[in-house]
């Protein structure tokens, strides 16, 4: 076997965003996936002669918020670039992007104890899609589908500072958090609004000098990506310890076979030939404006994180999972905005729900219980109205139906018994019912109290208060 410890491994990862604006960047044409193919399509993002681009002003807010929070200076003058190559979904021949001036640059995201710089983030528009439909006439063909040409992107460009497959996922969830959390972009990845090419190379340990990089395509989610890098890593580390080269190439990873495909091989870089965008005018951005932005920004995962866990005293791991989507961080807000017992609200949040979201295979924006309903439901809890079972009943039955947890609580005869009064006479009944019982507790016997709260549960149709009854029988049977 040969020894792979002495290898150091380099990647750099450039991720494409999808800004979820309500129009294209240059056009007004609308900015929705899943429509009918070249429905979505005009005489500017179908390049057509004579049409000219505008650009949307809500996309250089977006890239700006992304800049911010990513710790990037923001350039107050940044430029459009055509960006040239030919594609057969690319109908201009040439791409508007961002080239020598982007709109964010020096950026950074912490990973635990690494720092991962972002060299650049820039606007430029997507291309098309190429579909290979095999269900069509001719399957040797591919279809083109020019909906997507011209939807407003911001292309984030590290650093080659991460060492591990891992780490790279792990870089992927923060941009896609803050993405997210920004609402700038839906971050979802089977829809291709986060996608991520990943530059890849490996050299000795202790070496400054890079070795020959590979680009990686076609990762569109968080384990394609370590599956991906795991896979060129060892191909390289394969390619080196038997005496050859690694070659300077574009891969494509096939998820459904697990195998690294080459796609090209290039010896050198591609020539874009770059030139400024004659129709459009350089972004120019005051600071005023660039402050304004900034107070736009809303609270992020991590200064939410740290309020649950220094205001409402959250363990951190529940702190962790509640923040880990902005939606169920809004859901929880909203539940303890009701009723503010957090801690509670975070079991039920972990616990009951999060099992039913995964066994339905939905998100927290599809649970049918809305958050007052549902606090009305654990202020039952809390007030120990009905007990910790019965409530797990009525929050099955509020899933199933419209009903409020007050209304179920009476149809099925849920709500607690505390009155003390009532719950002697059930307590004395089975005593007397039980007096073998009662002289094996007296006798140091002290397991047979759970038998007797028990009998009283049952007497009293799981609805009489357990510490209460707890509290008289040990009266009665101390006496």
């Amino acid at each position: 076997m040969p020894n792979t410890d002495k290898y150091e491994t380099v990647i750099g990862l450039e991720v494409h965003a999808q800004l979820n604006t309500h129009t294209k960047i240059f056009c007004g044409c609308n900015n929705k996936f899943g429509a009918e193919a070249n429905t979505q399509t005009c005489p500017v993002c179908l390049g057509l002669p004579g049409s000219l681009p505008v650009l949307n002003k809500r996309v250089v807010e977006f890239a700006i918020k992304m800049g911010l929070t990513t710790n990037c200076t923001i350039s107050h003058d940044s430029v459009f670039a055509r960006k040239n190559y030919f594609y057969p979904d690319l109908p201009k021949g040439y791409q508007i992007s961002q080239y020598d001036k982007p709109i964010c640059e020096n950026g950074w995201i912490d990973l635990g104890e690494r720092r991962v710089r972002i060299l650049r983030i820039h606007l430029e528009e997507d291309a098309g899609k190429s579909v290979h439909d095999e269900s069509y006439v001719d399957q040797n063909a591919s279809l083109i589908d020019l909906n997507r040409c011209g939807t407003p992107l911001i292309e984030i460009v590290s650093e080659p500072d991460i060492r591990l497959p891992e780490e790279a996922a792990e870089y992927m969830k923060k941009l896609r958090q803050i993405l997210i959390y920004l609402g700038i972009c839906d971050g979802n990845m089977e829809e291709g609004s986060l996608r991520c090419d990943a530059n890849i190379s490996i050299r000795l340990k202790n070496e400054q000098q890079l070795g020959t990089k590979t680009e990686l395509k076609n990762m569109n989610s968080f384990r394609n990506v370590e599956r991906a890098l795991h896979a060129e890593i060892q191909r390289q580390k394969d390619i080196i310890d038997s005496g050859g080269e690694v070659t300077q190439a574009t891969l494509l990873w096939d998820a459904d076979n697990s195998r690294i495909q080459v796609m090209r091989i290039k010896e050198e870089a591609h020539d874009y030939r770059y030139f400024p965008e004659p129709d459009l005018v350089p972004v120019h951005v005051t600071e005023n404006e660039i402050d304004e932005i900034r107070l736009g920004i809303p609270e992020l995962a991590p200064q939410k994180m740290m309020r649950y866990v220094d205001e409402y005293q959250l363990p951190q791991y529940d702190a962790e999972i509640i923040t880990s989507e902005p939606e169920i961080a809004a859901y929880f807000d909203s539940v303890v905005g009701h009723i503010r017992q957090p801690k509670i609200v975070s079991n039920w949040l972990m616990g009951e729900i999060m099992h039913y979201l995964n066994d339905e295979k939905i998100t927290i924006s599809d649970f049918p219980i809305s958050p007052l309903k549902m606090s009305e439901l654990l202020g039952f809890v809390i007030n120990k109205d009905i007990s910790g079972s019965a409530a797990k009943k009525v929050f099955e039955h509020m899933l199933e139906s419209d009903e409020d947890a007050q209304t179920i609580i009476e149809k099925l005869s849920l709500r607690q018994v505390s009155d003390t009064a009532v719950l002697e006479e059930i307590v004395i009944k089975v005593l007397s019912d039980h007096p073998e019982q009662i002289e094996e507790f007296r006798n140091g016997k002290e397991q047979i109290l759970g038998f007797l709260v028990g009998q009283v549960m049952k007497a009293s149709r799981g609805q009489a208060n357990p510490k209460v009854v707890n509290e008289i029988l040990r009266k009665k049977l101390i006496a």
